[in-house]
């Protein structure tokens, strides 16, 4: 199998588009919100956990190499530093 190199952009705008195209219809649900969606950018596969560690290690067990990307379900950032996780609304 033929590896491509994408940079962090680019894995970041492949996870958003599968998300905003296949996955939010599907996981942005009342029990879902504030979990996260990982998403393996080539598979189109995603798992959803509270902290995202047990659906990407899901994910790569179906796919070692799998480029993965997390997403918290319905917030604008995954993580936050000291700043605000401002909530997305409907």
């Amino acid at each position: 199998m033929q590896v491509i190199l994408l940079s962090r952009e680019e894995v970041a705008k492949r996870a958003r588009q599968l998300y905003e195209n296949s996955i939010r219809q599907q996981v942005e649900v009342d029990e879902n919100i504030g979990k996260m969606a990982i998403i393996d950018i080539e598979s189109g596969e995603y798992e959803v956990d509270e902290n995202g560690l047990k659906a990407a290690r899901k994910l790569g067990e179906k796919h070692p190499n799998a480029r993965l990307f997390g997403i918290r379900i319905g917030y604008n950032v995954a993580v936050s530093f000291g700043g605000v996780m401002e909530r997305v609304s409907k």
